[in-house]
């Protein structure tokens, strides 16, 4: 049962934060596009905008379900937790549900139906709170999480922990690292996601050759810096975490067998190292940056000269890239989490205690399925919409959309690129490529 229940919080909780990754790194780019529209006033910035503003909706929108799925498993499945550590852990939860759910999905319900109503500035600024509720959001989530992984400003009182200083739990470095870590790792993430739709039109020559060769100029060149800054923050992480969580890199840490003999004294005999898939999800995790950083210098050279363009084999290859960043954030998030086992709270609440008492194997086994089941579909359906209009280009996006002006619809995509080559062919007498 406490298998079952471990499967379905990592099942959502990945799912989660699929989602989360790249709304996050979209809407950091949205916010560069926009800013350049509201300051020169140039509508190749607004239909930028507008074509990534609603795949980051669309996005966003579907993402949310996954939220509300994995929160409603603290009170499901994992009451044993709340009621420990409820007066602690949940005062970020509270405050970035506050924040994320109703400031920022306020704020972008604005930034949504505004276009056309609010002047660009004023437009702009709401895009940019978005931005900031949403950074803020994680901020809280990774204060909770932080609080999971270490411990600090709680006592205990009557067998549960008491918040005592919530300076220090907004200060936890555990948290802060991870946070700042998981941000940079999102806008590398929403990096890979332009270049690839760029890299699959550019490829295709559908005839929107100088749009997406703009987002690929923003978006590439800045993605090895973005790489490199993740890389930095990981390290930066993990000096804290060998500190707080030294049995999670087992040998590695020198402090990992005096921790054991601790835990072992207080709690009793018990393997408190953690499974040895931990570490290699995090293995996993550096391979696909490394091909990340390489695939993308690499292409940043071919921009050169617009030789990038003629690089069929290498538009292929940056758009197959895409699955890089997703890769590694689930492993880095599977050796965050899986790394902390057998704690559910580390030093204080084993993962088996957490769970919630008397809970039955037919009812764990019921959400499993269910949730399971809604939220790979949520995914199929997020991939398919991005798919469907990622395809249809600048001319089919809704969002923003002027009174009178028509959209295209393009209800035969796979002829999308041979109408759009005839079209860009006849319309120029010289060679786009």
């Amino acid at each position: 049962m406490l298998v079952l229940a471990r499967l379905q919080f990592a099942i959502t909780a990945i799912a989660h934060f699929l989602f989360v990754a790249l709304t996050l790194g979209l809407v950091t780019y949205l916010v560069v596009m926009q800013t350049r529209w509201a300051i020169t006033g140039k509508e190749a910035h607004r239909r930028q905008t507008r074509f990534w503003g609603q795949l980051y909706v669309i996005n966003y929108a579907l993402g949310i379900g996954t939220g509300i799925v994995m929160e409603f498993q603290f009170g499901l499945t994992w009451s044993g937790l709340t009621h420990f550590v409820g007066n602690v852990f949940g005062a970020p939860l509270a405050i970035e549900t506050l924040v994320a759910f109703f400031a920022e999905s306020t704020l972008l319900g604005l930034w949504i139906f505004g276009w056309n109503r609010m002047g660009r500035v004023t437009h702009t600024v709401m895009l940019w709170l978005v931005a900031l509720t949403a950074y803020s959001s994680v901020f809280f989530v990774l204060t909770a999480n932080g609080f999971l992984n270490h411990p600090v400003g709680y006592e205990m009182k009557d067998g549960e922990a008491r918040l005592t200083d919530f300076t220090a739990l907004l200060t936890n470095s555990n948290a802060l690292s991870a946070a700042f870590h998981i941000l940079a790792a999102a806008v590398v993430t929403g990096s890979f996601f332009i270049i690839a739709v760029s890299a699959w039109h550019l490829r295709k020559r559908t005839g929107h050759d100088e749009f997406f060769w703009s987002s690929m100029k923003l978006a590439l060149p800045l993605t090895p810096v973005f790489i490199l800054v993740t890389a930095s923050l990981g390290g930066l992480q993990i000096g804290h975490s060998v500190k707080q969580t030294p049995t999670k890199y087992g040998e590695r840490s020198d402090r990992a067998q005096d921790m054991v003999e601790t835990f072992t004294q207080k709690f009793g005999p018990d393997n408190y190292f953690p499974p040895g898939f931990s570490q290699t999800a995090e293995f996993v995790m550096i391979i696909p940056a490394l091909f990340m950083m390489l695939i993308a210098v690499i292409g940043v050279l071919f921009m050169i000269k617009r030789n990038l363009i003629r690089r069929k084999v290498l538009l292929w290859l940056l758009t197959a890239a895409l699955v890089l960043p997703y890769v590694s954030n689930i492993s880095g998030w599977i050796f965050r989490e899986v790394g902390r086992q057998p704690w559910a709270v580390y030093g204080l609440l084993k993962t088996e205690d957490a769970v919630t008492p008397g809970l039955g194997y037919g009812t764990v086994l019921t959400s499993l399925l269910v949730f399971g089941t809604l939220v790979v579909v949520l995914l199929v359906v997020d991939w398919a919409l991005l798919l469907r209009f990622a395809r249809r280009g600048p001319d089919g996006s809704h969002l923003g959309r002027t009174p009178g002006e028509t959209s295209a619809e393009a209800p035969d995509l796979p002829d999308l690129p041979q109408q759009a080559s005839a079209r860009s062919s006849a319309s120029s007498s010289a060679p786009t490529f």
